[in-house]
């Protein structure tokens, strides 16, 4: 993942949002920009990711959607596996183990209620 050329990226298109980096213990694998952060508005979030792989976690409130912008999505829901390209999206219910393997593909996340870290559980 070219992090430099995507926190460059987003900080242009979203001046001063909040931009997180998640890694393993040697490389980024997913980079988060808060476009509409719960802070503002605990009902609902949106936020911009950037992802060649995520961790398996589920929430126990929160139904996200996830909508591809570019590139193509392997989504992992339970036992099952989703193929997503752009424009493609998919809900995830609160309760269902998740996880995403793509190649920089970018996706537009809404929670409802609102993204807590208190409601991301690691599976």
């Amino acid at each position: 993942m070219n992090k430099n050329k995507i926190i460059k990226k987003l900080s242009k298109k979203y001046p001063g949002k909040i931009i997180v980096e998640n890694k393993t213990a040697d490389q980024v694998t997913e980079i988060l920009c808060e476009i509409a952060p719960s802070i503002n508005h605990p009902e609902w979030s949106r936020a911009i990711a950037i992802v060649d792989s995520t961790l398996p976690h589920h929430h126990s409130r929160i139904k996200e959607t996830y909508k591809v912008i570019k590139g193509e999505l392997i989504f992992h829901l339970n036992s099952k596996i989703k193929k997503l390209k752009q424009d493609d999206q998919i809900v995830i219910a609160p309760g269902v183990v998740h996880w995403a393997e793509g190649k920089e593909t970018w996706i537009e996340v809404t929670s409802k209620p609102g993204w807590t870290k208190a409601d991301h559980i690691p599976d």
